[in-house]
């Protein structure tokens, strides 16, 4: 075989390659006992990062329009702590935010109780760290969500 096969393409990365050599990784959120389909299912990353860009222009839209009075200046040094306000507060009160809600999305811990109020603090701590977020594991599951032991799914 072909080693250029082994490692796959640029555009459908390893994972496609050792599926085509028989790997079976089963579907997202198999391991973490997630349905495939439907409400309880894991977020896919296309709808996880629309819903922070929607809470991240929500946020700068109320540092820019109520806390900085128009200032643009002073509204990027507010935006990071209101989006850590707004996501702490309505994820420990509902599990959600604005932008997770308008993608039908939530966040449960892994036996699907509603999260905690320290792992829902330090979840949005590492979320406003940027990197955590951005490393995902075969589940789409961000380093943030693994340290906290909660999962983001499907309403």
């Amino acid at each position: 075989m072909d080693s250029r096969e082994a490692m796959g393409s640029w555009l459908e990365g390893p994972k496609a390659a050792a599926e085509r050599m028989g790997a079976d990784f089963g579907y997202r959120g198999e391991r973490l006992g997630r349905p495939q389909e439907g409400s309880g299912a894991m977020a896919g990353p296309g709808r996880r990062i629309g819903a922070l860009f929607v809470d991240g222009w929500l946020a700068s839209l109320i540092a820019y329009g109520t806390l900085a009075h128009g200032d643009p200046a002073r509204a990027n040094l507010i935006s990071l702590p209101v989006f850590f306000a707004m996501s702490a507060v309505l994820l420990a009160t509902t599990g959600t935010t604005i932008g997770k809600r308008l993608f039908g999305l939530r966040v449960v811990r892994l036996d699907g109780g509603r999260a905690t109020i320290p792992q829902v603090l330090l979840r949005t701590v590492l979320l406003c760290l940027v990197v955590p977020a951005a490393v995902w594991d075969r589940d789409t599951r961000g380093l943030h969500d693994k340290a906290v032991a909660t999962v983001e799914v499907r309403i």
